[in-house]
Order: structure tokens, then C-alpha cells, then sequence
């Protein structure tokens, strides 16, 4: 991101006003969802978009140097060489075909650091660090920020942290607002991005003021879900928080980018993520810089569809795995 968002005061006028007709929403929904049929040689096209804007996710218990270093080397060749030659890429210095980011836990970021300087991707691929309490944002305030910290000093340039979602469902706007505030001036130069948890903030009025809230204390990228809620990614929520980053753009004229994660799995959950987005906020946010999937399992499933579309034959699924 270029010209990143320096946020603005808080207006919390401009939350009382926010009112979003559930019915309607979920009708755009249905016609975004319905209204695309694309030939083989277009849906390559957006897979391989939307390869080059996920965050490539690991946050679990287990994880160790070994998994860290999979990862990151997953995400500098995510698809095969002889799948990505016959798409026209090869791998060379210049190949614009690697994921956006990799994810991890503040206790990784050092891990997956050293492995993208070995591999002499560090400017290519970012490090991406949860932080503040992930996923449940519970912890006490002053701990929250010394884990931004953290991350930060051990080389993360991306922080995901999350927000206290009482605050939401209790109306303390100005709270939250100081909170994310705090949180943005704790990352420097790494970008911030805000996981709001939509789906345990009750409404989508809730899930459009939180989005303002989070863009007016400086995020840089509002996030739907940590992946560990019952409701994470849909693409109503997603309808939403793009209209609110719509909406901020043409009073504020600062873009900020949109990241869903939890439950895309598959190849066209990521197709129609992307034709929501053009639709919505069109093509100038179709890029890693304005737009993310937090993902593990999904590039599986667009390596397995890129196969059939390629060979015009059914792969096992375990030929595509991480491992």
C-alpha cells in the first residue's frame, strides 16, 4: 500500500446513521454469487489472482521452525513448475506467481524471517504476525501491545490483531477507537490489519460500524474473521465491509484493504470473493496490496482445479498437499 490510511477522528455520528438491510444485502449476495459462468481459460485467470493474494496461514499449537519453512517455501512456489509452465510463468526472479504472505504466531515471525532471507524473498513475500490476545482479544490492553511489539522487532511487517468484540456489543466506539489507535502507533511501518470477528458482532450494522471504527483509528486492511469463529467469512459480511470501505474512500479518499479468512476453501469461494470485490470497489483493489485471503487449505483446492482445467483429468486430492 502505497499511501497508507492515516485513519481521522472518531464521528460517531456518521455510526449512529449506519443501518444495513439485512434483505437486501443477502439479495446482492445471491446475484453476485449467480451471476457469473466462466470458460476455463478466464477461471485460470482468477485463480491464479487470487494465488498471488493469500496470506498463507499457519496458527497451530504444533507449529515448529520445520513447519514455518514448508510454509514459506509453499508460498515462494505455490503451484508446480510444470502446472505453472503450461500457464505461461516459470519460476525466475521476476515471476509475479507467489502468495502475498505468509501468517504465524508472534513466536514464529523469526523463523519464517530467516527463511525468506535464505530463499532472497524477504521484499517479495511479507511476514504476517496475529497478535493482541488472538483469537479471542482478551488479554489486558498493555499486553496486547508489547505482542504488536514483538512481532515487530523480530521482523514481522504485516500485524493481524484483533479486536475486543465487548466493546462493539456494548457501544463503546470511542474505547475502541483509542484501542486500535494505540495498536497502529505499536506496528511503525508494519501495516495494520483489524480482524473484527463479524460473525459475534450480533448484526451487519455492527459489522459496518466496527469497519469504520477500525479505518478511522489508521487500519490499513479490515479483516472479517480469526477462523476460529462459528461465522467467519461469508460473503454477505464481505458485501458490507466493502461497502464501508467504499464509503470511507469517498469521504476520506484513502484506500483500505479488504481481507476475508475462515471457511474459503475452495476454488470458488475465491472466484466469487474476487467478482464481489470488482463489483464493489472494482479492479483497483483487485491486488495483494488492497486485497487478501487468510487461507491455509485454499490453495489446495485452486492447484487441484488448476490440474483439471489444465489436463482435463481428476487429480487425488492428497497430490496437492501442503505436506
Amino acid at each position: 500500500m502505497e499511501h497508507r490510511n492515516p485513519g481521522c477522528n472518531l464521528d460517531l455520528q456518521w455510526l449512529k446513521k449506519a443501518i444495513v438491510n439485512l434483505a437486501a444485502v443477502n439479495r446482492q449476495a445471491k446475484k453476485l454469487i449467480d451471476s457469473r459462468s466462466l470458460n476455463d481459460e478466464y477461471e485460470a485467470a482468477w485463480l491464479l489472482k487470487a494465488v498471488t493474494c493469500i496470506d498463507l496461514t499457519t496458527l497451530a499449537g504444533d507449529d515448529t521452525h520445520s513447519n514455518i519453512s514448508r510454509l514459506c517455501l509453499k508460498a515462494a512456489r505455490p503451484l508446480p513448475d510444470d502446472l505453472l509452465n503450461y500457464l505461461g510463468f516459470e519460476y525466475i526472479a521476476d515471476c509475479p506467481i507467489h502468495n502475498a504472505a505468509v501468517c504465524v504466531y508472534p513466536s514464529k515471525v523469526k523463523s519464517a524471517v530467516g527463511t525468506l532471507t535464505k530463499l532472497g524473498l524477504k521484499d517479495k513475500i511479507n511476514v504476517a504476525s496475529v497478535a493482541t490476545g488472538f483469537p479471542c482479544g482478551q488479554t489486558p490492553l498493555r499486553t496486547r501491545l508489547e505482542e504488536i511489539k514483538f512481532a515487530v522487532n523480530d521482523g514481522a511487517n504485516e500485524i493481524d490483531i484483533v479486536i475486543d468484540r465487548s466493546l462493539v456489543l456494548t457501544g463503546q466506539w470511542q474505547t475502541l477507537y483509542d484501542e486500535i489507535k494505540q495498536m497502529r502507533d505499536a506496528c511503525g511501518e508494519a501495516h495494520l490489519k483489524a480482524i473484527l470477528a463479524a460473525g459475534e458482532l450480533v448484526n451487519l450494522s455492527n459489522v459496518y460500524r466496527a469497519s469504520l471504527v477500525a479505518m478511522m483509528a489508521g487500519a490499513d486492511f479490515i479483516k472479517t474473521s480469526t477462523g476460529k469463529e462459528s461465522i467467519n467469512a461469508t460473503i454477505p459480511i464481505g458485501i458490507v465491509m466493502s461497502r464501508a470501505i467504499a464509503d470511507y474512500y469517498y469521504k476520506t479518499n484513502f484506500k483500505v484493504g479488504l481481507k476475508p479468512a475462515g471457511g474459503i476453501r475452495t476454488s470458488k469461494d475465491a472466484i466469487n470473493w474476487l467478482i464481489m470485490v470488482k463489483e464493489i470497489l472494482g479492479n483497483e483493489w483487485l491486488t495483494p496490496k488492497l486485497f487478501r485471503f487468510g487461507a491455509s487449505g485454499l490453495l489446495g483446492d485452486i492447484e487441484y482445479r488448476l490440474y483439471q482445467i489444465v489436463t482435463g483429468k481428476t487429480a487425488l486430492a492428497y497430490e496437492f498437499s501442503m505436506s
